[in-house]
């Protein structure tokens, strides 16, 4: 279920912001970074905040100059969830902007980066993309993934996965707190023929990786050391 923690932090959406561009791929409007002649593709799934958010932009950026072409597609339609909309909390919200929808359309895209002739493909998503993210590794549809804060995963969705997996997890998580990343790894751990890694972050809170303060040292800090341990993931895969 989604949470408070979803809402805090909100970021100051930009559809300026990052270095790429936006264009339209399997039939969404998405922001691009990166070389379309690379054949190694990632696909970012923004939390309930969209595509337009700034801090994702900058990780699309970082990881396409590894030689990656990043996709960040707007899944949510150009409705992200906007806190200052008491009209529409986030429990309303969320039941127009299902993780089940989510996933067809990230099967679209990936046909659609496929059609061009790129492939291998890794995934990663934030809090509300880590159910589509978990959803595409259960299908066999990408050759890893990584999901950071995740909402909505259950022990259930674990063990269907196909895909290696790195699951990277906050100290301080109501959605995926610690105690349930473990219970993920625990049942990662009897499935030898799926690579996993696991690991839960101290003194941060759901969300950090992508709506940190960049005031906060420590937080930042923390957010690119989980941005590193994602883009070592898909070296080790993707690559």
């Amino acid at each position: 279920m989604a949470g408070p923690q979803c809402c805090e932090n909100p970021p100051a959406l930009s559809s300026s912001s990052g270095h790429g561009s936006v264009l339209e791929l399997g039939g969404l409007k998405t922001y691009v970074s990166g070389s379309s002649n690379s054949k190694h593709a990632i696909l970012l799934i923004s939390d309930v905040h969209g595509y337009e958010a700034p801090n994702l932009r900058k990780l699309a950026d970082k990881v396409a100059a590894g030689g990656y072409y990043v996709v960040v597609p707007d899944f949510l339609y150009g409705d992200p969830y906007n806190p200052e909309n008491k009209e529409k909390p986030i429990q309303v919200w969320i039941q127009s902007h299902g993780t089940d929808k989510g996933f067809e359309d990230a099967k679209q895209v990936i046909a659609a980066l496929k059609d061009k002739g790129i492939s291998p493909i890794g995934a990663a998503g934030f809090c509300w993309g880590g159910k589509v993210v978990v959803e595409l590794a259960k299908s066999g549809t990408i050759q890893a993934a990584v999901l950071l804060h995740p909402s909505f995963v259950s022990v259930d969705d674990i063990k269907e996965v196909k895909a290696p997996i790195a699951i990277l997890g906050a100290e301080i998580d109501q959605l995926s707190p610690p105690e349930l990343v473990k219970q993920f790894e625990e049942i990662l751990s009897s499935k030898p023929e799926v690579d996993r890694f696991v690991k839960i972050y101290a003194g941060v809170s759901h969300g950090w990786t992508v709506r940190y303060n960049v005031e906060d040292k420590k937080v930042v800090q923390s957010a690119e050391e989980a941005h590193q341990d994602m883009l070592d993931w898909f070296t080790k895969h993707v690559k």
